[in-house]
Formats: C-alpha cells, sequence, structure tokens
C-alpha cells in the first residue's frame, strides 16, 4: 500500500540491536524531532533509569551540537527570497507525493520523492520541511536500490549529505518519509497551512492554501518560485467516503479496507505553492467547454450537497469568463488537462487547474462573481505567466485584479469600470515599490508590517492602476496587444500544450515589450511608478490664456500626457520633460483629467 512504504521508520529498517551509544549519534545527526520516537523504543529496549539517562543524553547532547549554519535563511513561514547555494545548484523535474490523511488527528504521513537534475557541484542536498514534522528518513535511489542517507535538521530544512560531491549532469531520486501534524491556517488564505473543518452535515471539511508561507508547510519541497518541477503526481489516502481533488487529472481511484487512495497528476510545471489538497465528500458536477483553439476540455466542481444548486450557476458562469480571457489573452493554458473549482472552507485561491472557491456565491453588483474570476485570472496571470521571485509578485496579483476592471466594463460599460477602479484607488497605501529590483521573500513583499499581519494591497491596486494608467499612455490598441504578447510572445506559445507554453517573466520584460510595440522608451514610466513608492504629482497654472503643467517626480523625463478636457472635449496634452501646455480660450471650461485616467497624488 502506498502509506505502509513511505511509513517505516529508519529504525524499523534496521536491526533492533543497536547499541544505546550508536542510536545516541543516530538521534544527534537525525535531528531532535526524532527524540520522541527513539527514546520510546529504548524504553522498550532498556530498564527504565537506563532510559531516563538515554533521554537526557540525547537531550543535551542535541544542544550542544553545533551546525554548519547558525541562522536560518528565512523564516520557516516565509516563502522565496535569496536561494542558497545547496538549492541554486539543482533543479526539480518531478515531485511525487504519497500520503494518508487522517482528519481525526489533524495529521499525515507517508513520503515525497524528489526527481532532480544537478547543475553546480554539490556535497548536500537541502529540502525545506516545517518543523512541525518528524522525518524517519531520506533515501536516494542508484539504480533500483534504495540506500539510508545522512541527514540533519537545520531551521526548517533538512540537509541530506552525499556520500560523494554530485557533478553538473547528475540526477538524483531522493524520498523523504515523514509524519506529523501541519500548522492550521491561522487566516487562510492570506497566513496559511491546513485548514480543518466540518461540513454542515459535520463530515470532514479540509483544505490547504500556502501561497504565502510555502508548501513545505505541509511537504518536504525545495520553496522557491524560480523552481517549478514539470510534473508533479499526487496520491492521496483519506477515509472511505471522502473525495480528494487536486491538481491535472485523476489517474486512479481504488478503495479498500475502509480507505480511499485518489492518483491525481499533473504534466504541467507549476509553483510548488499552486500543488493542492481539498478533501470533503464533495458531490462532482461536470460541464464541457469548447477552447478558443476548438479543443473541448472539461470543467469540473467539487461542491458540498448543500450547495449544489448553487454551484451549477456558478459553472455555468465560469464558461463566461473562460470565453472573456481565452478573448483577451489567448487559450486557457491547461485545456489538456482540466478547469476545476474546489468549494473550500476559505475565500479562493488560485490553485492550478483547482481553484479554490469559499464564497457565498452572491453576485457583484455588476452581475458577476468576482472571487471567482479572480482566482481564474490566475490561470493566466500567475500559473500561466510566473513570478521567479517575489519582486515581481505585482504580475500576478495586479494584472489578474486589473482584467476584473476590464471585465466590469465589458460587462457593464465604461462607467462601471471607472466605478470598479476607484475602488481600487481608495485602497493604495504608497508605503513601498510594487515592483522593487532587489529580491524579496513573500513576507519582504506581501506584509506592510509583520508577517501575517496588513496586507500589502498595491500589489493589487495600486499595480491595476498603473496598468489602467499605462491603457491611457500608450492606447487601447497597443495596450491590449501588450496584454496579449505578454501571456503568450509567439503562435507557438498560444498553441503548446506540452508546458513549453508555461513561462516565468520579469517585470523588465513587459517594459521590453512596450517599448517594441511603440518605438519608444517607457523607462521613465515604468521607473517611477513601480520603482518608487510615491506617485508623481501633476501641478497645474493657468496664465495668459494657457495652461501649463507640470509633473513632479524624481525622473526629469516622466512624459505620460494629459487629458484636459476643454468645454467637454478631450484634448492629450503632450509632455515633454515633464512639462506641457494647451491654449485656452477665454471664458472656457477646463477640467483637468475629469476621467481620472492619471495615477498621481
Amino acid at each position: 500500500m502506498h502509506a505502509a512504504s513511505g511509513n517505516s521508520t529508519f529504525l524499523n529498517r534496521s536491526p533492533l540491536r543497536r547499541s544505546a551509544g550508536f542510536l545516541a549519534g543516530e538521534a544527534l545527526l537525525y535531528g531532535i524531532g526524532n527524540l520522541r520516537r527513539i527514546t520510546s523504543l529504548m524504553h522498550r529496549l532498556l530498564s527504565p533509569v537506563a532510559s531516563v539517562l538515554f533521554a537526557c543524553l540525547l537531550l543535551f547532547g542535541c544542544a550542544g551540537n553545533n551546525s554548519p549554519e547558525d541562522d536560518p535563511p528565512r523564516a520557516i513561514t516565509d516563502s522565496g527570497g535569496l536561494l542558497q547555494p545547496e538549492q541554486a545548484g539543482y533543479n526539480v523535474h518531478h515531485y511525487a507525493l504519497d500520503i494518508s490523511v487522517d482528519p481525526d488527528e489533524q495529521a499525515i504521513d507517508g513520503a515525497v520523492e524528489v526527481h532532480a537534475a544537478i547543475h553546480h557541484p554539490l556535497e548536500w542536498f537541502v529540502l525545506d520541511l516545517d518543523t512541525t514534522f518528524s522525518v524517519f528518513s531520506i533515501e536516494m535511489r542508484s539504480d533500483d536500490t534504495w540506500s539510508d542517507v545522512r541527514f540533519e535538521r537545520r531551521h526548517g530544512q533538512l540537509w541530506a549529505k552525499f556520500d560523494r560531491m554530485k557533478q553538473p549532469g547528475d540526477s538524483l531520486v531522493v524520498r523523504v518519509a515523514y509524519e506529523g501534524q501541519p500548522r492550521v491556517a491561522p487566516n487562510p488564505p492570506w497566513d496559511g497551512g491546513f485548514t480543518w473543518d466540518e461540513t454542515p452535515e459535520g463530515d470532514p471539511w479540509i483544505a490547504t492554501s500556502v501561497q504565502t508561507n510555502g508548501a513545505d508547510l505541509w511537504w518536504p519541497v525545495k520553496d522557491h518560485p524560480s523552481d517549478k518541477p514539470d510534473s508533479v503526481a499526487i496520491s492521496v489516502a483519506v477515509p472511505e467516503g471522502l473525495v480528494v481533488a487536486s491538481n491535472g487529472v485523476l489517474e486512479g481511484e481504488e478503495t479498500q479496507g475502509g480507505t480511499t487512495t485518489f492518483d491525481w497528476f499533473t504534466r504541467h510545471p507549476l509553483h510548488t505553492y499552486n500543488v493542492a489538497l481539498n478533501i470533503a465528500p464533495y458531490e462532482v458536477l461536470e460541464a464541457e467547454y469548447t477552447s478558443i483553439d476548438g479543443t473541448k476540455m472539461p470543467l469540473y466542481f467539487y461542491t458540498l450537497p448543500e450547495v449544489v444548486e448553487e454551484s451549477e450557476r456558478l459553472l455555468g458562469q465560469a464558461k463566461e469568463h473562460l470565453e472573456f480571457f481565452e478573448e483577451m489573452l489567448g487559450p486557457y493554458p491547461f485545456r489538456t488537462e482540466k478547469y476545476g473549482i474546489a468549494y473550500t472552507p476559505h475565500l479562493g485561491m488560485e490553485h492550478q487547474t483547482i481553484i479554490a472557491y469559499g464564497d457565498d456565491f452572491e453576485d457583484n453588483e455588476f452581475g458577476f462573481d468576482w472571487i471567482h474570476h479572480h482566482e481564474l485570472g490566475h490561470e493566466w496571470w500567475g500559473n500561466l505567466v510566473s513570478a521567479s521571485d517575489w519582486r515581481d509578485f505585482w504580475i500576478h496579483e495586479s494584472f489578474c485584479t486589473y482584467m476584473q476592471a476590464l471585465y466590469t466594463e465589458y460587462v457593464a460599460g465604461e462607467e462601471a469600470y471607472r466605478q470598479e477602479l476607484q475602488g481600487y484607488r481608495d485602497q493604495i497605501s504608497n508605503v513601498l515599490p510594487v515592483a522593487p529590483r532587489t529580491t524579496h521573500s513573500t513576507n519582504d513583499i506581501y506584509f506592510l508590517d509583520h508577517p501575517g499581519g496588513t496586507s500589502n494591497h498595491d500589489l493589487y491596486y495600486k499595480g491595476s492602476w498603473i496598468l489602467h494608467t499605462l491603457r491611457w499612455t500608450i492606447g487601447d490598441d497597443d495596450f491590449f496587444e501588450a496584454l496579449r504578447q505578454f501571456a503568450y510572445p509567439s503562435e507557438a506559445h498560444r498553441e503548446a500544450t506540452d508546458g513549453s507554453q508555461i513561462r516565468f517573466a520579469t517585470t523588465d520584460d513587459f517594459l521590453t515589450l512596450v517599448n517594441e510595440l511603440l518605438g519608444e522608451d517607457l523607462s521613465a514610466f515604468f521607473e517611477v511608478y513601480l520603482r518608487q513608492e510615491e506617485l508623481p504629482r501633476l501641478s497645474t497654472e493657468e496664465r495668459e490664456d494657457q495652461l501649463h503643467l507640470l509633473w513632479e517626480s524624481p525622473v526629469d523625463d516622466f512624459d505620460v500626457p494629459v487629458p484636459v478636457h476643454i468645454n467637454g472635449d478631450e484634448h492629450r496634452v503632450a509632455m515633454e520633460n515633464g512639462r506641457g501646455s494647451i491654449e485656452i480660450p477665454t471664458g472656457s471650461s477646463v477640467e483637468v483629467d475629469p476621467d481620472k485616467w492619471l495615477l498621481r497624488k
């Protein structure tokens, strides 16, 4: 059985007649996390007094163990940031998760295989895993043989020592067997972990959400956005009667001995925080959608019996949202797998091919479900086009948020579009740059104060306003072409379904694309709006029948044109070196930017 193979400890795979001294050495090497298991074993092998002495030996021995790394690379509940050399030296191609979930104990156990390629000489193989888990063993496969590897626990990481230095071009397969109770999400999905809830009927209702904290909150992983595995296998065993909804395609389902195992597989690269478990006594609603390229693909809604009617309505609306995104950006990126929705006990999250939806099924004032629209939008902005460093996280959130404003315009008109954007404008804080140049972790970029504290709404709302102002600056034709090309740079990308359509992108990539489309240099626009926290100020002065305009900004050649209405007619005032002017006939009515295109103080 899947869980049994990964559930035996390194002690169980070794003769129990090991000496106390040898076991103490194992405890020092494998870390304090296994103290309880080893002490329990020694209690059975030794006298009570001897076992107490042994426990003291373990405790003080572990406390005095000098680690080569005195400081953690980042907080355990943080994600991304500077990539340490031991992790930068390899790329993961495939993960295979093989776990059991126990709702009564709120615990998981099993094993994870990591298939990786070495790109730099390495002595250590380093994975991230929360300290709430016990690690039984780390094994490495050579041909068809598995061998135990010595390892250490360091600050929420597993350091496995190779028997010889790995060379560029080497490949390896490592398996980690572990168990424990994952952290309960304090405020999902913003401050994440596991959510253990109950359905209205009292059945288990479980979900993961770890975007800001990292996938290492529940499985051993290289927790960095720059390394997407090419594929992931997700095998999950749950008590019979429960259903597991996860990423990709369901390849198998088997019930045996009161347990049902669900085997999911995705063949597309994905951020590890997007690997998701959604567990409940789900009913599965199914529909079919024909993509813009003619591909027929399945739509699934994993819902609860109490909200089937509402879910059927939202599944119908999902088709309308898909049509909008495909028309604006290009085909749904994962049409050879599925588009899935899982009803969850938290608000929502963009888990690739199985978004989480936990809102109240009520449409907003413009007639659509905004949470669903937002999470679906991340299939393009975040999952198709991804940031490899959290400093560019606005590509995920700002683009996706602005698509919601565009959909509002699409279904309700221009005035509704401006009303939606005004709601965004009221939440801009201008405390941090939207796209800083330095490497950032999730805590650095997502929170304004402490981890899990005040969210940095500028990643959503200021960024969407920057796109709104860019639309005015370059015009609709070039702006919408820029969106389409940023999503799919070429026709080959639009047609690809093998994973090659998925790519990393940076803020400078978008600048380069816009410059190439215009044949102009908009570096000053990007510098002022994205790299600075302060907004530019527009000063106006009327003298001698002219309106004089001045941009006050840190960059001299900030030349965003200014809309001026004279007697109701719109004029586009060109700016040079931040200055411009327009003649005003005597007695005219003058309004500067009455439709609020410009993001400014």
